[in-house]
């Protein structure tokens, strides 16, 4: 399976791609990857409209991105359009997520003959840092089922269906075909696999200041 790390659209928050922002002295990305090789695997791309991602010589997958983040549920573009297109089985890793050890071992670990999400649920572990659910990562074997599910949440999308413009959770519904939620209290938490550890992704400059303390603190180096 191909392990692809997720770095396409724009954050007006930040000067450079968040995906490579510091944490920990070590940049997003280049932590995911070392993790990813520190468990075997070797099949890695990244996925991005920035070829600023070829530093890591690694294969990058140009995929044009619309996407373009405001503010918090504001933005342009879609983000629908955030997974490269595939016909191969393929782990989609989002790419500022801050993952822990345990955590990239539980999404390589995990089997499916279909599609499986992976994030935070409640109960949130005491070192989780958010007081919501955040989306880590997708694996998919059925890459058919999810070039359909994201065509049927456009379609949703452009019907006014969704609570919101549509992200993952929303996108996830759409898969497992499960009541569309009306807001974020209806999100399908037992529906996916949890991770619930410090596991998190950057939204504010604060949160690298607190990813690098729990880091520290789980001694994950």
């Amino acid at each position: 399976m191909k392990y692809i790390i997720m770095a396409g659209g724009h954050y007006r928050e930040w000067k450079t791609p968040k995906h490579l922002l510091m944490v920990n002295g070590e940049e997003i990305v280049a932590r995911t990857i070392r993790l990813l090789r520190e468990n075997g695997i070797t099949d890695i791309a990244i996925s991005s409209d920035n070829y600023e991602f070829k530093k890591f010589c690694l294969p990058v997958l140009f995929h044009e991105n619309s996407y373009n983040a405001m503010a918090y549920n504001n933005y342009e573009g879609t983000w629908l359009d955030a997974f490269y297109p595939m016909d191969e089985p393929a782990c989609y890793i989002f790419g500022d997520v801050v993952f822990s050890p345990a955590a990239i071992r539980k999404i390589i670990e995990t089997e499916t003959d279909d599609i499986e999400f992976f994030g935070s649920a409640p109960p949130f572990a005491p070192e989780y840092p958010k007081a919501w659910v955040e989306p880590f990562a997708l694996k998919v074997r059925n890459q058919k089922h999810l070039k359909r599910a994201v065509q049927k949440a456009k379609q949703l999308e452009a019907e006014g269906k969704f609570w919101r413009r549509p992200l993952m959770w929303e996108l996830w519904t759409v898969i497992k075909g499960l009541p569309l939620t009306k807001g974020m209290d209806d999100y399908p938490y037992d529906s996916y696999t949890a991770i619930n550890d410090y596991t998190c992704d950057i939204d504010h400059r604060c949160d690298i200041r607190t990813m690098s303390r729990l880091i520290k603190e789980a001694n994950d180096e």
